[in-house]
């Protein structure tokens, strides 16, 4: 009879600590719109990892990875009403909500990534106060590798690409479409090879890392690398979800977000070799432009600047002047 207490005390005691580590353990998900595959999602998902080890497995991030939860358009309002506590959205898709969040998408302006993180440096505080009105917090910022043309066709000027079916995926491409006389069909990452597959695009400007996520070899047979911007992914978290957490998990979160910031950068670097040199694998004549289209695009950047400064307003005349210096 004693030894029977003892094991259902035992088996009391065990059920408590199991309860106590269930109350313990905080679940959040973490919304992605790109493929598993792509160098985004794998540092998100090795972010994800080292708050599990950092935090003792206080905190487990679940990343939806390829839009399984949200689509892109739709993450950013997920995050800022709760119903993901984390996710990854393109800033410059943001662009007409507040003109600080396209900066990185005016061609020319930061065409390097020395320059793309002085940039960010200068954009990074308005970021940070802007989210924090909206209920939420910046955790990370990775450039994407720089954006040139796809085309199936050989193209010398911007005059080539008038009237041919281009596809935008935030204001600054659909701005780029209407300046060189393109037609801007407005498609999402996940339905991109379709899109190609019937024939909805005929170009667009993007990196050589979407360029081989989305198999655009099978479709596009020439790449100008104008190396005309690297936008940036941003990863953003409900401030109410990070204020619940105790403080060693927020510095978990923080320090491994820190992280994955700098393994990100480099990442990107290494990705836009690789995939260049994929794409020239895959058949796909990976090219310098011609001065006279190297020529046309920065008059395009010109005139996307001066647009965007007027509608940014002394904010926007500060982050400039701040990168600039």
């Amino acid at each position: 009879m004693k030894r029977r207490v003892f094991s259902l005390s035992s088996l009391a005691v065990c059920a408590a600590l199991a309860f106590s580590t269930a109350q313990a353990q905080t679940k959040w998900d973490l919304a992605a719109a790109y493929p598993s595959t792509n160098f985004h999602t794998e540092n998100l998902t090795q972010f994800a990892k080292d708050v599990d080890t950092a935090s003792g497995g206080k905190l487990k991030i679940t990343v939806h990875a390829n839009a399984a939860l949200f689509k892109a358009p739709e993450i950013k309002r997920a995050v800022q009403g709760g119903q993901a506590q984390a996710g990854e959205i393109l800033l410059v898709n943001y662009q007409n909500e507040w003109q600080i969040f396209g900066v990185d998408g005016i061609p020319f302006l930061a065409d390097s990534y020395d320059s793309s993180m002085k940039l960010y440096k200068a954009q990074k505080p308005f970021l940070e106060k802007k989210l924090g009105e909206q209920g939420m917090m910046l955790l990370y910022s990775v450039a994407w590798p720089t954006q040139g043309i796809y085309t199936k066709k050989v193209i010398n000027s911007a005059a080539d690409l008038k009237g041919i079916k281009w596809r935008a995926y935030s204001p600054a491409t659909a701005r780029i479409a209407e300046l060189v006389g393109a037609q801007p069909v407005t498609v999402q990452a996940a339905e991109f090879s379709q899109a190609l597959a019937t024939g909805v695009v005929e170009s667009t400007m993007t990196s050589g890392a979407t360029g081989v996520d989305s198999k655009l070899y099978e479709h596009m047979k020439y790449y100008y690398d104008t190396q005309a911007w690297l936008p940036k992914n941003a990863v953003i978290m409900n401030k109410k979800a990070f204020d619940a957490l105790d403080k060693p998990t927020q510095d978990a979160v923080m320090k491994a977000a820190a992280d994955a910031e700098t393994r990100g950068w480099t990442a990107s670097k290494r990705v836009n070799d690789d995939t260049l040199t994929k794409l020239k694998a895959e058949g796909v004549q990976v090219l310098p432009p011609s001065p006279q289209l190297k020529a046309d695009m920065n008059k395009v950047g010109d005139t996307m600047l001066k647009e965007w400064l007027e509608k940014a307003g002394p904010d926007g005349k500060a982050l400039v002047d701040a990168y600039r210096k």
